[in-house]
């Protein structure tokens, strides 16, 4: 694929009303093009709407100035024009790969959606491919091949590409091992960062060339490129294995316990590897109000970098003078020999399998899916540790504004256990249920004196993310995919 440089020159189009009739107000998308890009026309049909010709593709762009990141005030057709900018770094993360699509079709601050299905109405150069999920369901799901594609997915309300770790052409063999940073709250950069040496540290030990990038949030993505010769199974047993080698060798500062009640520092979340599992990718935006970015970046330059140096406004300039961190990624195929010998070791040592997620069916070998804590008698499973946090949970709701009022009832009910927790003990989680997130409230009780800590209770509010769609809910998904 050629490079997409950038033109600094710009190109005007002109736009029509019929209000106004023909006119050239200097319509230009900021002061730069794409080569080979032409942004044609804008009309007027059932609202504002622009065109984009890219490589002789045509794109429709609705509502093109609706305001998708407020503090920024970051408009669709930015995002459109960011994806164009950077698509050769993107393709590289997202394409020839099935997309879950994560419509923000109101911006950030609206509700967003998981959609695995393919839109029916889609360009005839929209390439699917059919994926089989764990649960036996299957779905055509999209395959970006090109910038024109990432520009109609872009139009859809799709900030972040979220691919699974399988080309297009072999579903059931992944050809990326993906290691989730995912540090805990009031966990610093700085010890992120010190994870991530680790993690390097191992990958180099075991004869693995890892390719970080930030998360764009608050974490770190180490991808390995492997070949195509294990099972998602298989591929899953390796990551477990590398984050419980990490946490051996950095037990004060990383975690590879599902529970969250046990896990402290920074999570190495394994899980990510199992079937059906995505994450953002390379270039992808983030949902943050200062637009960031997941950033490719050399080893060298994490140690150095920040989160918030990253954003849909300075990556393509970033783009343009260095291109892309990752090209060589599909150079250097890794084996996962090593990694699973590790995990055959560390099983034989007691260590076997460890928690799937919670929509999984029961894998064999696979301890009680059960919290720690709420277990009844018996010993605990070999290698995991006794909870020493006193948590309970206050409640679990299909928006993060709903759980978060539950939180304050709870507090309105316990103002003497509510004065002494700090803002690391509330824990406010983001939950991927069938279709969308869902948000979940606990709080850690270590900082409240035991004389004032408060029994469980029913949750409020009490949210099943699990159970089938009602038909209020059937109507907040409808209301959210109104004007993409």
């Amino acid at each position: 694929m050629s490079r997409m440089a950038v033109n600094v020159a710009g190109r005007s189009g002109r736009i029509h009303s019929p209000r106004r009739g023909w006119g050239d107000r200097g319509f230009r998308l900021g002061a730069e093009t794409i080569e080979g890009t032409t942004y044609a026309r804008q009309v007027a049909s059932q609202g504002e709407r622009v065109v984009v010709d890219v490589a002789g593709r045509e794109v429709a762009i609705s509502n093109p100035s609706k305001v998708y990141f407020p503090e920024a005030r970051i408009t669709k057709l930015e995002v459109v024009r960011y994806y164009l900018a950077v698509a050769e770094g993107a393709l590289g993360g997202a394409g020839g790969r099935p997309n879950v699509l994560v419509r923000y079709a109101n911006g950030i601050r609206g509700d967003f959606f998981y959609q695995k299905r393919a839109p029916a109405s889609r360009p005839t150069w929209i390439e699917v491919v059919a994926l089989r999920f764990p649960s036996g369901r299957a779905a055509e799901e999209v395959v970006p091949r090109d910038a024109a594609a990432l520009a109609w997915m872009a139009n859809l309300g799709c900030l972040e590409l979220h691919p699974h770790p399988v080309r297009a052409e072999d579903l059931e063999h992944p050809d990326e091992l993906r290691i989730d940073l995912d540090p805990m709250p009031g966990i610093e950069w700085s010890q992120i960062r010190d994870v991530a040496r680790v993690v390097q540290e191992v990958l180099a030990d075991l004869g693995l060339v890892g390719w970080p990038k930030t998360s764009g949030s608050r974490g770190i993505h180490v991808n390995v490129r492997i070949h195509r010769r294990w099972s998602f199974t298989q591929v899953r047993r390796a990551a477990l294995a590398l984050a419980r080698d990490v946490e051996r060798r950095a037990p004060g500062l990383a975690s590879s316990k599902w529970w969250k009640e046990e896990r402290h520092g920074v999570f190495l979340d394994y899980n990510q590897n199992a079937k059906d599992r995505t994450v953002a990718s390379a270039y992808s935006v983030r949902p943050n109000p200062d637009a960031r970015v997941s950033a490719p970046v050399t080893w060298d330059e994490l140690f150095e970098c920040k989160p918030e140096d990253f954003t849909l406004r300075t990556m393509p300039a970033r783009f343009a003078a260095i291109g892309d961190r990752h090209a060589g990624i599909d150079q250097s195929p890794c084996s996962l020999e090593a990694l699973l010998e590790l995990s055959a070791r560390q099983e034989a040592a007691g260590l076997g399998d460890a928690p799937w997620p919670p929509h999984y069916a029961k894998q064999a070998g696979e301890p009680p899916r059960v919290q720690p804590s709420r277990r009844k008698g018996g010993a605990k499973p070999s290698g995991r540790r006794v909870p020493k946090k006193p948590l309970i949970e206050i409640g679990r709701a299909a928006k993060k504004e709903e759980a978060l009022a539950g939180l304050e009832r709870w507090k309105a009910r316990h103002s003497g256990t509510a004065s002494h927790l700090q803002p690391a003990d509330v824990l406010v989680d983001a939950m991927r249920g069938r279709s969308s997130t869902w948000t979940r409230v606990r709080v850690n009780l270590e900082h409240v004196p035991e004389a004032l800590r408060p029994a469980q209770e029913p949750l409020d509010p009490d949210y099943d993310p699990y159970a089938r769609s009602t038909g209020g809910r059937v109507g907040r998904s409808r209301r959210a995919r109104r004007e993409p």
